[in-house]
């Protein structure tokens, strides 16, 4: 006797050869279509338990069949399959219903094992809600990993589950909390980030909780915090890892019992808050180096979810570059057109800063060249601007050598100038100099005062507001060590 009944939808005969083989070997009956309208009336009947249907199909889409099933028969599990690889295609057949969502070309063995779990789930547990989302794209790419990443997202939107986004820096961590949020069942609530290295230690805890007229020196008033300001929807702690200890145990508080208490408060304050959480670190390291705590780290790592670096997903380049081509155009730039060999050569470089790196020089293209197409010489052009950073960080170990800084510049520029035979480089000379000195001045000076930014302020000469941002422009990895 078969184990049940699968009906199949997809206008492609092979796959809908390929499905029925392989799930009459595993002991289901199958019936395929390559029509929705043959699917509905198949689901009218009362027919199936259990459809795996693509999206695309020649009479009608498929999303627009899904709430229609959902309403007469909510119980009926539905696999979505898509070529259209792209995060609101997971969204859309999560916000309509979806059991799961798997893009092509698709693992067999792996949708077997869906079918499986879905056949054996409990019946009743009714029709997703709807949400109605934002139409824009938040993240771009068709990549393998970023697969992985759409179809977490999809199957987190509906919970509160606390997630653990790690990822190195300019991978897109922040883009991905809004995404739980906007996409998600708090999305009428308010999104709230907090970059734990922009804070200065000493306030992280008023800024998280807030605090009571008198609390501190300073403390003229009380202050709400960001807790406070995220109630009902979602709290990202960004680079959670500079959380100092004080702070930490504060907040492993509020995920064990869903409350807090202000600073100088005594009243404990309900909270109904996500929480989304981000680090570039590992944590695991810092768990033995006793600079964060064991507990809190299996409170936040309830989902972890690993946003892949730029050069792991380099056959995504094209279609960031295209969608950034097309928000500097509505911001008012020239419209841009770019070549294969552009996008092949992009596609071979390693991307240090990652996306971040890839929109930033889009918009220099964008910005500074008349060329209604971008070539790979253009290309090249810009990568060999940076290249030279690499070199110019010499002037600085010169004065170690006893040679001015000043003589050392000047020697180094000489040499950069020469290279170009006459011709003027690329231009944003002198931003790019300034950088190349002030990242390993400030590297040196917080490495001299242990990651302590107050006294490398005081040893630099600037504003400690200056200093921290700098720190993340340039972004610098401050570690706080113990003398």
């Amino acid at each position: 006797m078969p184990l049940g009944t699968i009906l199949i939808a997809d206008d492609d005969t092979a796959i809908r050869t390929v499905l029925t083989q392989a799930l009459n070997r595993a002991g289901y009956e199958v019936r395929a279509t390559g029509q929705a309208g043959t699917l509905w009336r198949w689901i009218q009947a009362g027919d199936g338990d259990l459809v795996i249907t693509d999206v695309v199909m020649p009479d009608e889409n498929a999303f627009d069949v899904l709430p229609r099933i959902k309403n007469i028969r909510p119980d009926l599990p539905i696999i979505v399959m898509s070529a259209q690889n792209t995060f609101m295609t997971a969204i859309r057949a999560s916000e309509r219903g979806a059991y799961e969502y798997l893009p092509k070309p698709f693992d067999l063995k792996e949708l077997l094992s869906i079918v499986s779990r879905a056949m054996d789930r409990p019946r009743g547990a009714g029709a997703v809600e709807q949400a109605h989302a934002p139409d824009d794209i938040p993240l771009v790419g068709r990549s393998t990993a970023m697969q992985e990443i759409y179809r977490a997202l999809a199957r987190l939107m509906q919970t509160d589950l606390t997630v653990m986004i790690n990822g190195e820096s300019g991978t897109g961590k922040e883009l991905v909390a809004r995404a739980l949020h906007d996409y998600g069942k708090r999305r009428k609530g308010p999104f709230v980030a907090v970059n734990m290295a922009a804070i200065p230690r000493d306030l992280i805890e008023s800024e998280l909780f807030g605090h009571e007229k008198g609390a501190f020196t300073g403390a003229l008033q009380r202050a709400t915090g960001r807790f406070e300001q995220a109630e009902g929807g979602t709290l990202f702690l960004d680079e959670i890892g500079d959380m100092p200890m004080e702070a930490q145990t504060r907040l492993l508080r509020v995920l064990q019992q869903g409350e807090y208490t202000t600073v100088g408060g005594r009243t404990p304050i309900r909270t109904n808050v996500r929480i989304v959480a981000a680090t570039n670190k590992d944590l695991r390291q810092l768990i033995q180096q006793g600079l964060f705590r064991e507990d809190l780290f299996f409170r936040l790592n309830v989902v972890p979810l690993r946003l892949p670096p730029l050069r792991e997903r380099s056959e995504d380049i094209p279609d960031l570059v295209r969608h950034f081509f097309t928000l500097v155009e509505k911001e008012g730039l020239q419209r841009k057109q770019i070549d294969a060999g552009a996008l092949e050569r992009m596609k071979r470089y390693s991307w240090p800063g990652n996306v971040r790196e890839l929109e930033n020089m889009v918009r220099r293209l964008a910005a500074l060249y008349p060329q209604d197409t971008i070539t790979e010489i253009l290309i090249e052009t810009e990568l060999s601007a940076s290249a030279p950073q690499q070199s110019l960080s010499e002037p600085v170990k010169a004065v170690m050598a006893e040679e001015s800084l000043s003589e050392a510049v000047d020697r180094h520029l000489s040499a950069y100038f020469a290279e170009f035979k006459g011709d003027l480089p690329p231009p944003g000379l002198y931003h790019r100099i300034l950088r190349e000195i002030e990242e390993p001045l400030i590297g040196a000076a917080l490495s001299a005062t242990r990651g302590n930014q107050i006294k490398a302020a005081e040893l630099l000469g600037l504003n400690r507001n200056t200093l921290r941002k700098k720190i993340r422009d340039l972004d610098l990895r401050v570690i706080r060590t113990p003398r």
